[in-house]
């Protein structure tokens, strides 16, 4: 059950967010993961320290070298920290507008700091949300794109219909950041808006979520799945992988991305 996945996103040396996250979860739910390396940050469970940006033009090369050759089945980007990063992405993607695509805006490291600049913002509205099959943004995200607070639900509601409105062909709102002990993440197609409600799992091992459930996404629509199924998918996988982390760091650490992984395979030499 393969699908190829082309993601373009940025690296984390903590190997819990970002493109190493998206490999993972590609991987784990039986696709077959490409990248293109939009920037190299410096971190882990406790934050970002350094961003090393790589050029437009070599972001752009990324793709289009694996297209050329191995093709493509859907694509996911993440970390897209310039305007003229997007503008590249945005190129190749048109380009191929039968190909899925998952849009996670990713704007804010979960330490909090900041991963697109504010300039890059209209440009992203702009270029790439309307090429977007599915757009996922946290509460935080949405906020910034449609420039007001989401505080309920219904506020959710609201804020996803308007994202969709403006290009994307379906808005998943993730709730994480909302109050409470119940989370809602919001789907807005054209058809309506579902709601997906869990409870909250009581842990601080929560790094690499939205790159996680975007990637997860991803991965269903290459191998054929129709976005809800996809999407159902995908929030399974993720709860399970937040339930069995592994603990690692002193701040938000990473899920356990292999949580799909057969046990019987056992340690090396078992």
């Amino acid at each position: 059950m393969k699908g190829r996945v082309l993601v373009i996103a940025g690296s984390d040396s903590g190997g819990g967010a970002g493109i190493q996250a998206d490999i993972k979860a590609v991987t784990a739910l039986g696709g077959f993961a490409m990248t293109a390396v939009s920037a190299l940050t410096v971190q882990n469970t406790l934050g970002v320290s350094g961003i090393l940006p790589v050029p437009p033009d070599f972001v752009a090369a990324q793709m289009r070298r694996v297209l050329d050759d191995i093709g493509v089945d859907a694509f996911k980007s993440g970390m897209l920290d310039r305007g003229e990063v997007i503008q590249a992405v945005a190129a190749e993607v048109r380009a191929r507008p039968d190909v899925p695509y998952v849009l996670d805006p990713v704007m804010v490291a979960k330490g909090g700091s900041r991963l697109l600049q504010d300039d890059a913002v209209e440009t992203l509205m702009r270029d790439l949300v309307p090429l977007a099959s599915l757009l996922t943004p946290n509460l935080p995200e949405a906020e910034v794109l449609v420039g007001h607070p989401i505080r309920t639900v219904d506020d959710m509601g609201r804020a996803a219909e308007t994202l969709r409105r403006a290009g994307a062909r379906a808005v998943l709102l993730k709730g994480g950041h909302l109050e409470g002990d119940i989370l809602t993440d919001v789907l807005c197609e054209s058809s309506g808006i579902s709601l997906f409600s869990d409870t909250r799992l009581p842990t601080r091992h929560t790094h690499g979520t939205g790159c996680t459930l975007a990637s997860a996404i991803a991965a269903g629509l290459a191998q054929g799945l129709t976005l809800r199924a996809a999407v159902e998918r995908a929030r399974r996988y993720l709860r399970a992988a937040i339930a069995t982390a592994p603990g690692y760091g002193a701040g938000a650490g990473p899920l356990n991305h292999a949580v799909t992984v057969d046990s019987a395979w056992g340690a090396p030499g078992a």
